[in-house]
């Protein structure tokens, strides 16, 4: 066997570990992605779900002889944009997009 024949092979070997650890890597990586998404939801359910209760506290804690005319408070504000952003994140994460199925 010829040093040229000899050095194909060895390289030959070698790339076919680097072609093995690439994909255990690549498995790994999905892997990682995955849980993250999944932390991302629980996350975002969480969000959505702690934005829905304080926005249904504050409504219990509004006078009811509030003047229409009456600015609200920039915490109000805040509290119906987290609620807004809470239904709509829930309405895109749902696996039908939001739609019911007919």
């Amino acid at each position: 066997m010829s040093q040229l024949e000899s050095r194909k092979k060895l390289l030959i070997a070698e790339s076919e570990l680097n072609r093995v650890q690439l994909v255990q890597e690549w498995r790994t990586l999905a892997g990682d992605v995955h849980a993250l998404a999944a932390q991302a939801k629980t996350i975002g359910i969480i969000a959505s779900a702690a934005a829905s209760l304080v926005a249904g506290l504050s409504v219990f804690r509004q006078k009811k002889s509030e003047p229409v005319a009456q600015k609200t408070s920039w915490l109000q504000t805040i509290l119906r944009g987290a609620e807004l952003a809470g239904s709509l994140w829930t309405q895109f994460r749902s696996p039908d997009g939001g739609q019911k199925n007919k």
